[in-house]
């Protein structure tokens, strides 16, 4: 007879601390847009402080400062080079123009010709989570700033 409720303790214990410390946790992990418009013009003083190169050598390490769960920055050129990337460093020097969603959607072309227009903007298209390792929607926030782009996104669920 006591052995049913000690199983019962063994089995449900554990999993009623998994759903409440887990899984909010697993919620947490999202990045708000809020939190990518922050992280951009904190970049984008991080720039005009620090200068390029070590801004550039700041967003390229995956621990450091611009780099907060799935978010973080890129910055291209007006002419499409990755300048510096938190999350793919192959990309550094590529000229990603004529990369497209799978959707086909030019993303990065789209992004340079609202960049023109010299105000901050959102931009959705799809994209490859680096947590999660699935393409998913993303909305990229950015902000021209001389002739670069500044964009940190969140993954939409």
């Amino acid at each position: 007879m006591y052995i049913l409720p000690a199983v019962r303790v063994r089995i449900l214990l554990p999993l009623i601390l998994c759903t409440t410390f887990v899984l909010p946790a697993a919620a947490d992990q999202l990045v708000t847009k809020p939190e990518a418009e922050a992280m951009v013009k904190k970049t984008v003083a991080y720039i005009k402080t620090n200068g390029r190169d070590k801004t550039y050598a700041e967003i390229n390490r995956k621990d450091g400062p611009f780099t907060d769960r799935d978010l973080y920055i890129t910055i291209y050129g007006n002419d499409g080079v990755v300048r510096a990337h938190g999350a793919n460093l192959k990309m550094i020097n590529r000229n990603l123009m004529e990369i497209k969603d799978v959707d086909g959607k030019e993303f990065v072309r789209e992004r340079i010709e609202l960049a023109r227009k010299n105000a901050p903007f959102w931009q959705e298209y799809k994209f490859t989570n680096p947590l999660s390792k699935k393409t998913e929607p993303k909305a990229m926030y950015c902000q021209p700033h001389e002739d670069l782009v500044v964009c940190g996104g969140v993954y939409i669920k």
